[in-house]
Parts: C-alpha cells; sequence; structure tokens
C-alpha cells in the first residue's frame, strides 16, 4: 500500500474480508454489528492507520454541495415529477443539481457519470437504462465513498440505497383486479427485463396467473420499450391474431404504450373494455384523457424524488447512515377506471 495514499473502509473490509459497508457501521459503532466485530474493524482501522470519517471527509472537504442526477429520459412525465420532488429537497438544504439523462444508451450513461465523477458532486442519484448491463461504471464512485442513491431503475449495491415502490405486488393486483372481471387471456406489455421495474411487473403478473389458475402464454408477453409506437405495433400485433387467440386483456407496464394500443385498437373497431379490458401503470395524465379512463397504478415520482434526495442530503450532513438499508419502499395504489370494468360495460 503506497504511504501516501490515505486508507479507506475498503483497505479495510479487504483486510478483514468483510463488507465496506460492514466497516462503515463497525466504525459507528453502529449495534447492527456485533461489539467482537466491531473490535476486530476498530483495531484493524488503527493498525493500518485509518484516519476516521470525519477527518477524511474534512480532507475532500471541497464540497461542491452539488448532486448529480441521471435519469432514463427527460421527457416523461414520472421522471418530470421524480426531479420536482428532487429539487424541493436540494433547495430546502441548499444543493444544486446536475441533471443528465442517458436516452437509454450504457454507453451515455457510462459518459454522464464519468462527468458527474470529473465535476466532484457531494453524491449520485441515478435511474439506470435500459440496456446496463451491470454498474462497473459506478465502481469510481463506490471506491471513494461519493454516496449513490438508486432510485425507480435499481441495482442492488452493498455501498448504496434505493428507492422505489413494490413493482411485483403491484402487477400481480393489476393482474388480478382484470381476472376479477372475467378476464383469462392477458396480454402484457412489459419492458427491457435486465431493468428490475420490469423484471418485477412481469413476475407479479405471471404470478397472478399462477395463482388463479391461468395458464402463462409467451406469445401474449411482448417486449419492447413502451413508447406510443410500441404501442401501436402491439395493437396490429394484436389484430394479426386469429380470434380465438387475441386476448382479452391488456395490462401494460407503462401508461404510454396503453393508451396507444387502445387508441389502433378502437380504430379497427374493438370495443374497450367489452372486447378486451386494458391496464397502464404510472398513472400519467394521458391515463385520464383517454376513453374510456384507463385504469392504472398511481405512485408518486414526487415523493420518490424528494426521498431519494433528501435520504442522500441527511447521509452527506452525518444525521442518517446510507448503508444502514438497502432499500426505501414507497406506497403504490391501483387506480380503477372504466377501460378494466368488463362486469359494469357488460351490464
Amino acid at each position: 500500500m503506497a504511504e501516501d495514499r490515505e486508507v479507506t473502509i475498503y483497505d479495510i473490509a479487504k483486510y478483514l474480508n468483510i463488507s465496506a459497508a460492514t466497516v462503515s457501521r463497525g466504525l459507528k459503532n453502529n449495534p447492527m454489528i456485533s461489539k467482537q466485530t466491531r473490535k476486530k474493524i476498530t483495531d484493524a482501522a488503527t493498525m493500518l492507520g485509518y484516519q476516521s470519517n470525519t477527518f477524511a471527509s474534512s480532507l475532500r472537504s471541497r464540497q461542491t454541495l452539488t448532486l448529480g442526477v441521471l435519469v432514463p429520459r427527460l421527457n416523461s412525465h414520472f421522471m418530470s415529477s421524480v426531479l420536482a420532488g428532487m429539487e424541493n429537497a436540494a433547495n430546502l438544504h441548499g444543493y444544486n443539481l446536475i441533471i443528465a439523462q442517458s436516452l437509454e444508451d450504457v454507453d451515455k450513461e457510462k459518459r454522464n457519470v464519468l462527468t458527474m465523477y470529473n465535476k466532484r458532486v457531494d453524491g449520485l442519484l441515478i435511474s439506470l437504462s435500459a440496456n446496463a448491463v451491470d454498474i462497473q461504471h459506478l465502481e469510481p464512485f463506490f471506491k471513494k465513498q461519493i454516496p449513490v442513491v438508486f432510485f425507480d431503475r435499481v441495482h442492488p449495491h452493498a455501498d448504496s440505497t434505493s428507492v422505489g415502490i413494490d413493482n411485483y405486488e403491484a402487477a400481480y393486483k393489476i393482474t388480478t383486479h382484470l381476472i376479477s372481471q372475467g378476464c383469462k387471456r392477458i396480454m402484457h406489455l412489459g419492458g427491457n427485463l435486465l431493468r428490475n421495474v420490469y423484471t418485477d411487473r412481469f413476475k407479479g403478473y405471471k404470478k397472478a396467473l399462477k395463482d388463479h389458475r391461468l395458464l402463462f402464454v409467451e406469445s401474449l408477453h411482448l417486449v419492447s420499450n413502451l413508447s406510443e409506437q410500441a404501442g401501436t405495433e402491439a395493437a396490429r400485433y394484436i389484430l394479426d391474431l386469429p380470434a380465438a387467440e387475441r386476448p382479452d386483456a391488456v395490462f401494460s407496464a407503462n401508461d404510454t404504450a396503453a393508451v396507444y394500443c387502445m387508441l389502433a385498437l378502437k380504430a379497427a373497431g374493438l370495443r374497450i373494455p367489452e372486447d378486451i379490458a386494458f391496464a397502464g401503470f404510472n398513472n400519467d395524465p394521458i391515463s385520464k384523457v383517454i376513453e374510456p379512463n384507463l385504469t392504472t397504478m398511481n405512485y408518486s415520482g414526487e415523493a420518490i424524488g424528494n426521498t431519494a434526495a433528501t435520504y442522500l442530503i441527511n447521509h452527506l450532513k452525518g444525521s442518517t447512515d446510507l448503508y444502514a438499508t438497502n432499500a426505501i419502499t414507497l406506497r403504490a395504489d391501483l387506480v380503477i377506471r372504466a377501460s378494466s370494468l368488463k362486469k359494469d360495460a357488460a351490464g
């Protein structure tokens, strides 16, 4: 170990063969860590010449009072709401935000991460791009103990935390609702399964089918970028199916694809919900404009953004420990509207 290099919790973790998060908690005398392990950590810290976080942070205390924010896209109602929540929290605590979008491209995400790092942001708030396979590009932040908080599209890591909803449970509720309306062939318009939000929604959908003894049909699971075009193409796909093989309901992993699928099917003469019921996800304003209004899952992007930013800022101020919890789960509520009410329509 070079003599002029600052000893970090990662050096202690490597020496003791334990996680950096455990070292961090041990050094803070966290009761979650056993007394024996805490003693091992403090002894190793002394032996290796570690200087406490407060001293190390004072060395680095060229704090910029700036947080980096990386989102997949800026042009969505949900992300706009998230950013509004983050801005509110940042303004309240005297922080500024540097905001960038990956446009669902991991290479652009990597470049943005490097830019944030070079601008010496005090912390990073990130929602991953659709095609990010791993988070190796965030290692410079973890190595320098620059805190990272994932939101919405998250990736588990011992030295970070995440803020979002229970997508599995939400999808299970939506699918169960459609089944309660007599639907038996439910199509799922899903997103890239590399991302937790779409994987969890897909799993919740499948589990609801299984629990109600309905078969999962591979041809009724379409994966796309959930854009307007994807919704229109899903409608064409449905219309090309033989009448006996068409779905009697569609659960879309976002509202945009659901609405554009509905519009195309209505233009082709199908009745909603009589011929095919619909449910979306996100409760975007478009869900209340389409006729019939779209059943969807409501959760607050503003609350997610505010919670993520507040949690990160409180960690930077030393009032909370980012490593004390790995996930914060916020509430989501099913909003039932006319698009899925087959029984009412039949009556």
